[in-house]
């Protein structure tokens, strides 16, 4: 499974619209809106590189009102689950 997170910048009349279109595609698993240099994020969640590219690039860069994305792929994923197994690591 690859994970991603989409970073959006998009037209300021747009982002409300543009949220909605993006929960609706395939492999966007959660979409917010957010303050800073961008717009919306999108948690993306999909099978295999090639579905990632294929959900950036023909469906996500084809909606109107995108001004800018940016994808960063997660290595791996840490929890707070996780963080607190790890500390118990060797604990008994």
């Amino acid at each position: 499974m690859v994970h991603a997170f989409l970073l959006i910048r998009a037209e300021p009349s747009r982002v409300a619209d543009l949220a909605e279109a993006l929960a609706a595609v395939d492999g966007i698993a959660e979409v917010y809106s957010v303050a800073g240099d961008v717009d919306l994020v999108g948690i993306v969640r999909v099978a295999r590189h090639d579905d990632l590219a294929d959900v950036v690039t023909r469906h996500v860069a084809q909606l109107p009102g995108i001004v800018e994305t940016r994808t960063m792929v997660a290595f791996q994923a840490f929890s707070r689950q996780d963080l607190d197994a790890l500390w118990d690591l060797g604990a008994e």
